[in-house]
């Protein structure tokens, strides 16, 4: 791949890993010391591109509707297939790294992306749309675990601080446009390619990717990495997917009995691959999931608020563009507008929350931001039945800034909360668990649209675009009332969170180490959810399991 000597994590050493490029003594401004900060900028502009991938695509979904003749099952599965094969293949790509070397499976990953974009683009109909989609969750999720690890091993400790802080301003810029960039290349319509540009555009900076990052990226590997657990990966995914199937398509389907039998079945294979990890980790000690992390009650509790909290997520978001787009019959652009303030609000309160609040009031903090979102959705259920289809965006302003800034209050300090009680030579294992549940979760939400929103739509089934219009703003309002229902039990389930969260980071820059995930929050969307890699001595955890910042989604 490259003319760079691979390099090894060396075990003895979690500040350092040992012969990388970055180690050595290069003065600034010498030719390995650019080499080094064009490797960053290559991993960071694909981490970007994958970043605005997922937030440019809902606003997009009216036009691919309609250009595609696609039903909204189909359009469930165009965002919930990513998520659920990005949250399928998160843990299994980071471990492919680890043993392949991360600059191969980057590379293999940005490549495989680009043509799953290129395949989006030009997607004949709505099935090879959600095929692609699909490629393209799997491919993000071998390239995306390898970023923090190669900029694990191409800097020294001294030096992380600053990039993780660079981190968090390309994390918190995809955020706010994304949904941005959606809303102008559909409603500019180029070429008379309506929607597909949001896909097309990934094309040139892919194809750069893979040229620069051939010639600049150092290849490493972990010295000794865990072995693929290939079983436990599709015991959980079949799992997941006789869950979300049945629930995106049964509508459709006019809910037939075998769907009921696959989700009712669901649990069976859940508890099969409980113990299929049982006994990988007494065979090898390599299972996909350490299940030992479940003793503990904190990490067991924020588990479940990361799988709930996703559920919330994909359910708000799917019926806002929705609402918006389709009930309201408002333009692309104008919705990617309206949407600029709550991402504001997030990356805003999650600074001050991790920076400020977090340190001197510990748990209080998360359950204030449950508390002030659902402020915010009970504001916006008023707001959407006060002034029905006539309603601005302006109006909708209060409620969204109210919603983004108890969203930011809870996304950047939730995962070091989860973690607190983790012991440190688990903490790499626990956060790629972490962020592969609320992946998971998301795609659950996702599928639940058929239930909360369109079940209210079928039962009215309007015949005029005002009806229409009225329907889709009831609809709106009873799914809100179901994700106020989900962050009432996500209040309960906080209080098995540590009072005082910890950080679990060590060496220099740690002061830095969180900036990553604060204005990462709203990626989303924004939608948050955090990104991590896995392995005890997986990507981005160090050699003895030093967690660095998570790559929001």
């Amino acid at each position: 791949m490259s003319s760079h000597a691979a390099v090894s994590d060396t075990a003895s050493d979690p500040a350092a890993v040992s012969d990388t490029a970055s180690d050595r003594a290069a003065p600034p401004g010498t030719a390995s010391d650019r080499r080094r900060w064009t490797a960053l900028a290559i991993v960071m502009t694909a981490a970007f591109m994958d970043l605005v991938d997922v937030t440019i695509v809902n606003i997009a979904i009216p036009s691919i509707e309609r250009d595609l003749g696609a039903s909204f099952g189909a359009i469930q599965w165009i965002t919930a297939g990513y998520a659920l094969a990005f949250a399928a293949g998160l843990i299994t790509g980071g471990r492919l790294g680890d043993i392949y070397g991360r600059k191969r499976l980057f590379l293999i990953g940005i490549s495989g992306f680009t043509v799953a974009s290129a395949l989006c683009g030009l997607a004949a109909g709505p099935e090879m749309l959600v095929a692609s989609r699909l490629l393209q969750g799997a491919m993000a999720a071998m390239m995306v675990p390898q970023v923090l690890a190669i900029v694990h091993v191409t800097f020294p400790a001294h030096e992380r601080g600053k990039v993780f802080g660079m981190f968090g301003a390309v994390v918190g810029l995809g955020a706010v446009s994304g949904p941005l960039l959606g809303a102008l290349l559909t409603q500019w319509n180029i070429l008379g390619l309506e929607w597909r540009p949001i896909f097309l555009i990934n094309l040139p900076v892919g194809v750069a990717g893979l040229v620069l990052g051939l010639k600049y990226i150092t290849e490493s590997r972990a010295e000794k990495a865990l072995r693929l657990d290939l079983v436990g990966v599709a015991l959980v995914t079949t799992g997941l997917l006789m869950l979300v199937y049945p629930l995106t398509r049964g509508r459709e389907l006019g809910w037939p009995l075998w769907g009921h039998l696959c989700m009712a079945a669901s649990p069976l294979v859940f508890a099969a691959f409980v113990a299929y990890e049982r006994r990988k980790t007494r065979k090898d000690g390599s299972p996909l999931v350490e299940l030992s992390l479940f003793r503990v009650k904190s990490f067991a509790a924020g588990v479940a608020v990361q799988l709930a909290f996703g559920v919330v997520l994909g359910i708000f978001f799917l019926v806002w563009t929705l609402y918006m787009q389709i009930g309201l019959g408002w333009s692309p652009i104008k919705a990617g507008l309206t949407g600029v303030p709550f991402s504001i609000a997030v990356s805003l309160a999650a600074g001050i929350s991790v920076q400020r609040l977090v340190p001197r009031f510990g748990r209080k903090v998360l359950q204030a931001g449950a508390l002030v979102m659902v402020s915010g959705l009970v504001l916006y259920i008023w707001v959407a039945g006060r002034y029905g289809t006539g309603v601005e965006p302006w109006q909708m302003a209060a409620p969204l800034v109210v919603m983004g800034l108890g969203m930011g209050l809870i996304v950047a300090p939730l995962t070091d909360a989860v973690l607190s009680d983790v012991p440190r030579e688990h903490a790499g294992s626990a956060s790629g668990l972490i962020n592969t549940t609320t992946q998971m979760g998301n795609a659950l939400g996702l599928g639940l649209v058929s239930v909360v929103f369109f079940s209210v739509v079928d039962e009215a089934l309007p015949t005029s675009q005002d009806a229409v219009g009225r329907v889709f703003a009831d609809a709106f309002r009873s799914s809100l009332w179901w994700v106020v229902g989900v962050l009432a039990v996500i209040l309960l389930m906080m209080l098995a969170l540590p009072a005082r969260p910890g950080r679990h980071i060590e060496g220099a820059g740690a002061a830095d180490a969180g900036a990553l995930e604060e204005s990462g929050a709203g990626a989303d969307s924004g939608t948050p959810a955090d990104r991590e890699t896995d392995g005890d001595k997986g990507p981005g955890s160090g050699a003895e399991g030093e967690r660095q910042p998570v790559l929001s989604h």
